[in-house]
């Protein structure tokens, strides 16, 4: 499959990570593969922490790497989480910055691997135990990357600028095009497949479904009813998206009212007409976030 990627939306979404280590297959690599030795620490309200959670379950990783789930609303200073200050301070001599999720911790150090989410799923895929990539198989690496692009700049950058108080209208406009036409370029993917890659489950659905969860969730809330009615008509789209939400993987770590939490929290955006319209019913298939494997 050829997905090319925007190109002219500079890519911002996430944090850049404080730390960045990688989990190698290679002993010598400090950080090397073995069951029970790390642990994930997310939230599941949180973007990257859902994204976390799905891969950590497709992969069944429930035994070999724990999860401790972190509140939905950050309670510590500068947007961090108060459980993970002390993970911070170890790994980070005199740190003073906000302790944020997702962390893939080491156990037997007591210190932080990395902080990167994307890194992060990837070194999870790696750690199986057959050697072999699940969510990011061989040969379709620049797919899933193109499609990690489109859902940052054209999905959720786009929705937050077409919604964005105190922006101009054309500035809204410019936005919205952008978003339809990411969404449009997707819709006309999906139409005549179930997933997104070579007709597989991958890294790539767990990326263009978390975009659309806090789309409809987070985004919809600050645009009118006639963009979110012009976003809800890409059918296949929200067709696929309602599949996604069946799977035990995804519904299930969906907590609702910890997105909604943690957007009211930190959300200084105006409410718009559109936020009465909801496109898919996810409580259908969400829970409140605790039934998350953890040890």
């Amino acid at each position: 499959m050829s997905i090319t990627p925007l190109a002219a939306v500079p890519s911002a979404r996430r944090t850049t990570p404080v730390f960045r280590g990688r989990i190698g297959r290679d002993a010598r690599s400090g950080h090397y593969a073995v069951p029970h030795r790390y642990r994930l620490h997310l939230s599941t309200a949180c973007p990257d922490g859902l994204r976390l959670a799905i891969g950590h379950s497709l992969l069944g990783l429930d035994t070999s790497c724990p999860v401790t789930v972190l509140p939905a609303v950050p309670d510590g200073p500068g947007g961090g989480h108060a459980a993970l200050r002390p993970l911070y301070e170890a790994s980070a001599h005199h740190y003073t910055g906000p302790a944020l999720a997702p962390v893939l911790s080491d156990d037997w150090s007591g210190r932080i691997v990395s902080t990167h989410a994307p890194d992060i799923l990837r070194d999870l895929d790696r750690f199986r135990h057959d050697g072999r990539a699940r969510l990011y198989p061989a040969g379709l690496e620049s797919v899933i990357e193109a499609v990690e692009r489109m859902c940052a700049e054209g999905i959720e950058e786009a929705a937050q600028r077409a919604g964005r108080a105190g922006a101009d209208a054309d500035e809204r406009a410019a936005a919205l095009d952008v978003l339809l036409d990411t969404l449009g370029r997707l819709e006309r993917r999906l139409s005549g497949d179930e997933y997104l890659a070579d007709d597989r489950l991958t890294a790539a659905d767990i990326e263009l479904w978390t975009a659309l969860v806090q789309l409809d969730t987070v985004h919809r809330c600050h645009l009118d009813a006639s963009a979110v009615h012009r976003i809800a008509g890409h059918r296949a789209l929200w067709a696929y998206a309602r599949r996604l939400a069946a799977h035990p993987a995804f519904g299930r770590r969906l907590d609702l009212d910890g997105i909604a939490r943690r957007h009211h929290g930190r959300c200084r955006g105006l409410e718009a007409a559109g936020a009465a319209v909801q496109i898919l019913d996810w409580a259908a298939h969400a829970t409140d976030g605790s039934d998350v494997p953890r040890r």
